[in-house]
């Protein structure tokens, strides 16, 4: 999350416009409000479609899924656009949230691969109210000169004694609770009590080796030698390889999450052309290429794939091969019965001693 100064008339929490509505100038009918994953949109590509549009972007930035949807469900924003995991996604779409999307309005999502629109049907069975954004895996980023190369082909390592101290674990209750629950057997998506405590229980064994739990910070302290593992998405490892290369990433045979984050238009949305004008933005190779450079994830988007150089698209680590995404499966969401059980549990993790 980015920190900005207090001005005056301005929103906290908006990270890029914020000016509110009636505070000096702003025309409230002429702005559109995002919210997003943290550093997963360039700041340039927001100024340049301020430029051609006109339309001041108010941007807002946040960590995890939950906190999306904490921050949606507050109301205390209008959001006219929002991009977040897929099992979050069909969350706000069974709870009637989400707006249909007019593709005739975004006629440039016919650079993105149908393939991605196939897999979106997984959550968004109608491909009616999902755009595809970027994908890709959870695995370790591990250090070739601190870590046993043979061992992470396993989830397992992560519990070794051999690397205390040296274990960066996702602060995030699906990812870490994904791992336990892989090396255990179980789907990732389970809900059975007994199988959740028992991942709860490897959890706590684990916590006296794991150095820090972290998300966006994680790629840097890998960067910085800082821990010898951590469990990343392959986007940030990609980023991360790109700037030292003892570093390598390995999605262990015991499966992991595929995951695929889009764009949805919110029912709060009081400005849906804008936000539709906006996806097709994104969609342009040019912005496409900009948002690739910018986030290094996966993208959908065939133009901006088949424009990169072959050793990136042939890099396994960021764009996942056939084999290692059939070993994967996408999160659903979780009633609230069964998100408040996980969230316990979760908070016990973080405080046993």
């Amino acid at each position: 999350m980015k920190l900005i100064q207090a001005i005056p008339c301005l929103f906290a929490g908006l990270a890029l416009s914020g000016l509110l509505a009636g505070c000096g100038g702003k025309d409230s009918e002429n702005t559109l409000t995002i919210l997003n994953y943290g550093k997963y949109l360039d700041p340039k590509a927001i100024e340049l479609f301020e430029e051609e549009t006109g339309i001041q972007v108010d941007y807002e930035e946040y960590v995890t899924p939950e906190n999306m949807y904490t921050k949606y469900r507050a109301g205390a924003i209008d959001y006219d656009l929002i991009c977040t995991s897929d099992y979050m996604v069909e969350k706000l779409i069974q709870e009637g949230e989400v707006l249909e999307l007019d593709y005739g309005n975004i006629p440039l999502s016919e650079n993105l691969d149908p393939a991605y629109f196939d897999f979106s049907k997984s959550f968004d069975p109608e491909n009616k109210y999902a755009l595809p954004y970027f994908f890709g895996t959870v695995g370790i980023l591990y250090n070739k000169d601190m870590v046993d190369e043979s061992k992470v082909n396993s989830w397992e390592i992560l519990w070794d004694k051999t690397y205390s101290g040296q274990i960066i674990m996702a602060d995030s209750v699906r990812d870490s609770f994904m791992v336990a629950l892989k090396i255990l057997g179980y789907s990732l998506n389970t809900t059975d009590k007994e199988k959740l405590e028992e991942a709860q229980d490897m959890l706590i064994r684990q916590k006296p080796l794991v150095y820090s739990y972290l998300v966006d910070e994680a790629q840097d302290e890998m960067i910085s030698e800082n821990a010898a593992m951590a469990v990343v998405y392959s986007g940030e490892a990609g980023y991360a390889l790109e700037f030292n290369d003892k570093l390598a990433f390995s999605v262990p045979e015991e499966g992991s999450n595929m995951w695929i984050d889009s764009w949805f238009i919110p029912k709060s949305a009081a400005h849906k052309e804008h936000a539709e004008k906006f996806l097709n933005f994104l969609c342009r190779e040019d912005i496409s290429m900009m948002n690739f450079d910018y986030v290094y994830y996966a993208t959908p988007n065939q133009k901006t794939k088949e424009s990169l150089d072959l050793e990136l698209q042939e890099n396994t680590t960021i764009f996942p091969p056939n084999g290692v995404l059939e070993n994967c499966e996408v999160l659903k969401p979780l009633d609230d019965e069964d998100t408040m059980e996980l969230n316990l549990l979760w908070k016990e993790i973080k405080a046993a001693d």
